[in-house]
């Protein structure tokens, strides 16, 4: 069993920077990848970036160039850092995470593929 916490979120004007952290317990995080999808209101959970065991990073179009996401091992923790933030980047993010790696880098963008998550911090951004 995988208890993963998501810290970070707040409220940032547009062009900001925030840095969520996803803590996880329970496991070696390192064996798992980790994902970070975000939820605004009225609208559908949507793939924001993954990242495999391997160190392989993955992004959704929408976050490319401005958001990166990173592991701290030693610490069991994933860290996503977003940079010139948007009022469309306003959500509520959470992490996900599964033990392995995928077949295929798309099945990363689903979010039924993870079978642990976290509670969510929210993130808002004003324009």
């Amino acid at each position: 069993q995988v208890q993963l916490v998501e810290s970070g979120g707040g409220l940032v004007q547009a062009g900001g920077s925030l840095r969520l952290s996803c803590a996880a317990s329970g496991r070696i995080f390192s064996n798992y990848a980790t994902g970070w999808f975000r939820q605004a209101p009225g609208k559908e959970r949507e793939f924001v970036a993954c990242i495999e065991s391997s160190g392989s990073t993955y992004y959704a179009e929408s976050v490319k160039g401005r958001f990166t996401i990173s592991r701290d091992n030693a610490e069991n923790t994933v860290y996503l850092q977003m940079n010139s933030l948007k009022p469309e980047d306003t959500a509520v993010y959470y992490c996900a995470a599964r033990l392995g790696s995928a077949p295929y880098p798309s099945v990363y963008l689903q979010a039924s593929y993870y079978n642990y998550w976290g509670q969510g911090t929210q993130v808002t951004v004003s324009s």
